[in-house]
């Protein structure tokens, strides 16, 4: 079998509602979900989710191979990747094609890829996530009773900018998670997403601490701060996670060394062999691991093979326009299917004839850093946009 070529195709997930966070809201509920279709010349495809950026650089470092190499291949692009340097956009390419390949790999052994990846179990429980910071109390309260009717009971709540808005948020949360769970107390988290700086990491936790109990606080400062990461371990109680935005294991090193991170994440875009490796690397430091994303279906099949998984984030559960996917959700936990390779169909057709409605989210959206952030003196107010990039005035 060799590998043929590729299509670039781009869906959309309409949500039906506000989506962002502490960094800018797309108000239309509309987003661009980038796909990767590969080919073969005994025509198994492989579908993956990613970025499109340095796809014709990346590609030939693939073309007429043998897609089964998976693992060999991958750092073949890596090493493709060398001088432009694999981050950022072009990992996330590289990680498109690597979950294509896994798929194709899967689909030739006629076996889901959990099957083929060694796991015994389909079953991975869940965390709901909302990407709700732009939801009014009442929605946001609508939203995770309809998380609580597939059984979730933990829930990660977007917030960051006003200590009293994300207690009111986490209370409310809270309280409709326990109703459903006949008075179980949920597992509450805050992400943050790199909005603030350590001394404002660790007043803002510290203070929502007082009332509420949270399992982990995502990304409280950049990315790469491990110093700041473990500071703000220190001072709080609970756990911090972050990773989804760091590229290759040398990105981990240092907060690993620092004892910086309890909860290490990796994120469906850069691909099922980086999340394989960073598990094996979170094993060995006996931390427990998560995947993120919108539709963490490939990360979802290697999650079942690896011992340290703990628990996968499920933000919808409808999937982007064009696609079905082999996968449900029930009792708090999603459920892989038994579907050849991902289980992950694309309808190209379908996709190329839908057409978004006008569009109202802002330019700068969740993916552009506000120039306030992590600067900002009072917290952002009922009075103003609650993602805003300004300081807003002192009341």
């Amino acid at each position: 079998m060799r590998i043929t070529g590729y299509r670039a195709l781009t869906t959309f997930q309409d949500w039906g509602r506000p989506v962002g966070d502490a960094n800018g809201v797309f108000a239309d509920g509309i987003t661009e979900v980038p796909l990767v279709v590969v080919t073969t010349d005994e025509g198994i495809t492989g579908v993956g989710l990613g970025s499109h950026a340095g796809l014709e650089a990346t590609f030939s470092a693939i073309d007429g191979e043998d897609p089964r190499a998976v693992t060999a291949l991958y750092d073949r692009m890596l090493r493709q990747t060398f001088k432009a340097g694999h981050a950022g956009a072009a990992f996330g390419g590289i990680g498109a094609l690597d979950t294509a390949l896994w798929d194709i790999k899967a689909k030739a052994a006629g076996e889901p890829l959990w099957r083929l990846l060694g796991g015994r179990d389909p079953r991975l429980p869940a965390y709901a996530s909302g990407l709700d910071i732009g939801l009014s109390d009442d929605e946001l309260v609508t939203l995770y009773r309809q998380y609580a009717e597939y059984g979730l009971r933990a829930a990660k709540l977007k917030g960051g900018l006003n200590v009293e808005r994300d207690r009111k948020r986490l209370t409310l949360v809270r309280d409709v998670l326990t109703e459903a769970g006949g008075g179980m107390q949920p597992s509450l988290m805050l992400d943050a997403n790199e909005s603030w700086s350590r001394k404002q990491a660790v007043r803002h936790i510290c203070e929502l601490e007082r009332s509420v109990d949270l399992t982990w606080v995502e990304e409280p400062v950049r990315r790469w701060d491990a110093e700041g990461h473990a500071m703000v371990g220190r001072g709080v109680r609970a756990a911090i996670a972050t990773g989804e935005n760091l590229t290759g294991l040398e990105q981990y090193r240092s907060l690993l060394a620092a004892g910086a991170v309890d909860i290490v994440q990796a994120a469906a875009v850069w691909g099922v062999t980086h999340f394989l490796r960073v598990a094996a690397l979170a094993h060995a430091h006996d931390l427990p691991v998560s995947p993120i994303g919108t539709m963490p279906v490939g990360l979802l099949h290697a999650a079942t093979s690896i011992p340290n998984h703990i628990t996968s984030e499920l933000q919808i559960i409808e999937p982007p326009v064009g696609v079905s996917v082999d996968l449900r959700v029930e009792n708090g936990a999603f459920v892989l299917g038994e579907s050849a390779g991902l289980g992950f169909d694309v309808d190209e057709e379908v996709i190329r004839a839908w057409k978004p409605r006008p569009g109202t989210s802002p330019a700068d959206g969740p993916g552009v850093r506000p120039e306030r952030a992590g600067h900002r003196l009072f917290p952002v107010t009922a009075e103003h946009s609650y993602w805003m990039s300004e300081e807003p005035a002192a009341s």
